[in-house]
């Protein structure tokens, strides 16, 4: 029998799934749960616990234990265990949760029974994070595996519960993430229409609300604390605060009142005057209500994004299924519906509908090829023996009845008649005359798999021998037609030589998955074998146009002189980029260059060193970046007046609040996100208002000219600075790119003027030395800092500047130039 794994890999809690073809089969915890808890406890012996007794042993034990990594996926950032001195990353943490779920299968499912694994992952996840996903899934030693967006799994779910047309919302809160989906299903087809969510939005940062505004308050008026005690989040009475508040929580699922409630001897901490501290506090569902109202109403309001870019209105919508733990809150559930005016269901289990509908989909996938691409649906069979026939039929359908066709591939005989008879029930189709096109309806009675067989009679009605004469038909559950991708993709290229830096896309949000495709690219300068430089495939997540280096970056793919040999890609070569975009949105990809006949597959994609955020480091850039897109929004806001920009201006604002609490590196993974909605929020208004607020960037970057530069500037410089400044004012209305480049030459004339003044020189290297933020290697940086302070009071400002253009690279991830836009160095085909 083959059986089909489904895991909902999950922040707070993941589960198991199997599937029969027939039924799922949701897998318990050694506690009898239907899930168990994504957490890991170690002692100081060095034994490891997994599930609940890790999770309440967390509360307890902080520095032995870890939780909510799967929030730190597809970064840098390392999950510590203190008191044991051990760090993991984020996806050895998740392999290890992922080998408990399997373990579960041990000695009741035959290793040789299972056909393939699919992962869920949020449909928010971006391809950091979804490669993070299968690298844990390697650690655990899963070698057939596949990726699937939760929403699609929970959709599967769905249709084999309840198979009907119509158009539905899936509202899927979990632990850490938001995800939205809207599926139409017409016959068992189903086709997702669009998503949506919120990448860090789920029960967590309800729990942390909570914590936030009613534990920390009471304990700050009960008891003498000192600051580090109530700001860390990784303090002792901090971790068991939260705990008792999660549970508190829990109980208001089902009762309207609850207490957030720890005794002494549970807690075992003193205040500064020496007293036991304790909690007694009590929470209704009025005042938690009025706690998550904002962060409702952002998935409220991700929710009627969804729908209108889907190009519905909520009237077009039958009805919300809600996934996910905190969706068994009752009023949750109501005030989503009520805000929406769409009604809710609850007809799936909110807990395990994603890993039971990713064991379906499961099914659906050939796990026998090596892309594991979905199983065609249509069949055939040749009769052989003889006798040139062939019956071809629908192969998957999720409908209760199918057809059968008879094709022949030359003359049909005469006088022969054909009857199909089903193995399962003993139903028969009764004998009719064997001719090409014939046309046989069959019953499929069985979920999963229906064999019939086929019988063929001469023309004096005896048994004709045929070598084949079994079909099978499965009935599915569903038949997902169109998955959208949840992000669109693009290369960054220059669109030509010495040109502007554009994006061209792989795939646009909202195109149906799976693509393949190919991009002609060429290469924008030499490069020869054994060379220390590369060809640099910049890949990034987004659709902002411009500045393009906005967008999230998800990777490189760099073909280096170290990886080919006695050979040389010149300029303008030709350069095959060839790109798979699965369900899941994984991205595969490979260059093939004809003129060294060498094709490079993705060994050295998605590098992380360097390209990943780390959140226990990344504070001081967070707070750097948040204060220039505030001075970003100060320059629109002079140009043009957008609601767009006080949202942007909010979110900017509450960045930098998560960031300076400081306490944890969840909080500034939050803020790290905030910004990214903000450059988001900025190019929408900068394309709405594109005339506008190109006139104010030009005439900021004309008055920074005029005051600094001009005074410096020789004849020739004057000149071309003419020149660039009746370019810019002579395209400012054109819809290409033109101004954004003359622009940045209108940049780089001021700064090549400036980098001539020693004065200028000085104050870079002050600034920079003071701002190491996002530095890769900051024993080097902090070398240069200290070489450069030796240069500056020598007066030796040409080496100085040697000196600040190696601190620039390291701490912008620039070359040894100074000048990104080096690494960009393949060009539009």
């Amino acid at each position: 029998m083959a059986i089909y794994v489904g895991i909902d890999l999950g922040t707070t809690n993941s589960a198991i799934c199997t599937y029969d073809g027939k039924e799922t089969k949701v897998w318990k915890s050694s506690e009898q749960n239907d899930v168990t808890p994504s957490a890991i406890y170690i002692d100081r012996r060095g034994n490891t616990q997994y599930g609940l007794r890790a999770y309440n042993a967390a509360s307890q034990a902080p520095g032995y234990a870890a939780t909510l990594f799967k929030r730190f996926m597809g970064t840098s950032t390392l999950i510590e265990f203190p008191a044991v001195k051990i760090t993991k990353t984020p996806e050895e943490c998740s392999s290890e949760i992922l080998k408990v779920l399997y373990g579960y299968l041990s000695g009741k499912v035959a290793a040789d029974e299972i056909k393939g694994v699919v992962i869920t992952v949020p449909a928010a996840f971006n391809q950091m994070q979804k490669n993070a996903t299968m690298k844990a899934a390697g650690l655990a030693g899963f070698r057939n595996v596949s990726l699937m967006q939760e929403p699609v799994a929970a959709v599967m779910k769905i249709m084999q519960q309840e198979n009907s047309d119509g158009t539905f919302l899936v509202y899927d809160l979990g632990g850490g993430t938001l995800d939205i989906a809207i599926a139409e299903s017409v016959a068992g087809r189903v086709n997702l229409i669009a998503h949506g969510g919120i990448a860090m939005c789920g029960g967590r940062d309800f729990d942390r609300t909570l914590v936030d505004n009613v534990v920390k308050p009471w304990l700050r008026e009960h008891f003498s604390l000192a600051d580090d005690q109530v700001q860390r989040q990784d303090t002792r009475l901090m971790r068991m605060a939260a705990w008792a508040a999660e549970k508190a929580k829990m109980e208001l699922s089902s009762s309207d009142s609850a207490i957030i409630s720890l005794s002494e001897m549970e807690l075992n901490v003193r205040d500064l005057d020496d007293n036991e501290i304790y909690l007694d506090i009590p929470i209704d569902r009025e005042q938690y209500d009025g706690l998550i109202e904002k962060r409702l109403m952002e998935s409220v309001e991700a929710t009627r994004e969804t729908i209108s870019k889907a190009g519905l209105k909520p009237q077009d919508i039958a009805k919300i299924v809600f996934i996910g733990g905190p969706t068994n809150y009752k009023p949750l559930r109501d005030k989503v519906s009520f805000e929406l005016g769409i009604p809710g269901s609850t007809d799936v289990n909110p807990m395990t509908a994603v890993a039971e509908g990713a064991s379906i989909f499961a099914e659906s996938i050939d796990w026998d090829s090596l892309e594991h691409g979905r199983k065609g649906n249509k069949g055939k069979m040749n009769t052989g023996g003889g006798l040139d026939v062939q019956f071809v039929y629908i192969a998957r359908t999720s409908d209760s009845k199918t057809k059968i066709a008879v094709k022949f591939a030359q003359a049909e005989p005469k006088n022969m008649q054909f009857q199909i008879d089903s193995l399962d029930t003993g139903w028969s189709s009764g004998r009719y005359p064997l001719e090409n096109g014939k046309i046989m309806e069959v019953p499929l009675s069985e979920a999963g798999e229906n064999t019939f067989k086929v019988f063929v009679f001469g023309s004096g009605g005896e048994i004709v021998p045929i070598k084949n004469d079994n079909i099978v038909i499965t009935k599915t559950a569903a038949t997902i037609v169109g998955i959208p991708a949840s992000h669109s993709i693009a290369a960054i290229v220059l669109n030509k030589i010495g040109g502007d830096q554009v994006l061209d896309y792989l795939v646009k949000a909202g195109e149906s998955l799976p693509k393949t495709g190919q991009k002609i690219y060429r290469a924008g300068e030499t490069l020869k074998a054994g060379s220390a430089k590369a060809l640099n495939f910049n890949l990034v997540e987004g659709d902002i146009e411009y500045p393009v280096t906005d967008n999230r970056p998800i990777g490189y793919l760099q073909i280096s002189g170290n990886d080919f040999e006695d050979d040389i890609i010149p300029a303008g070569a030709e350069l095959e980029f060839n790109y798979q975009i699965m369900d899941s949105g994984n991205l595969v990809v490979s260059v093939s260059v004809p003129s060294i006949g060498i094709t490079f597959e993705t060994k050295n994609f998605y590098t992380t060193a360097g390209k990943t955020p780390d959140f226990s480091q990344t504070s001081e850039q967070v707070n750097r970046d948040a204060l220039e897109l505030l001075d970003r929004i100060s320059n629109m806001e002079e140009a043009v007046v957008d609601p767009a920009l006080s949202e942007a201006k909010d979110k900017a604002n509450e960045a930098l609040f998560l960031n300076q609490k400081g306490e944890s590196a969840e909080a500034i993974g939050e803020a790290w996100n905030k910004i990214y909605e903000v450059k988001r929020l900025l190019s929408k208004t900068r394309e709405r208002n594109l005339k506008a607020i190109r006139q104010g960037e030009l005439e900021r970057q004309l008055a920074i000219y005029e005051e600094s530069a001009k005074p410096y500037a020789t004849a020739v410089e004057l000149a071309r600075y003419e020149g660039l400044r009746h370019n810019a004012g002579k395209c400012i209305d054109k819809n290409d790119s033109e101004f954004e480049l003359t622009l940045a030459k209108i940049h780089d004339e001021i700064f090549t003027i400036l980098w001539r003044q020693d004065w200028f020189v000085i104050d870079l290297f002050n600034h920079f030395a003071g701002h190491p933020a996002g530095c890769q290697d900051m024993q080097r940086f902090q070398e240069l800092v200290a070489e450069g302070q030796r240069l500056k009071q020598a007066d030796r400002i040409a080496d100085l500047k040697r000196v600040l253009a190696e601190m620039v690279s390291l701490a912008y991830n620039f070359d040894n130039t100074g000048d990104i836009r080096s690494l960009v160095n393949i060009i539009r085909g």
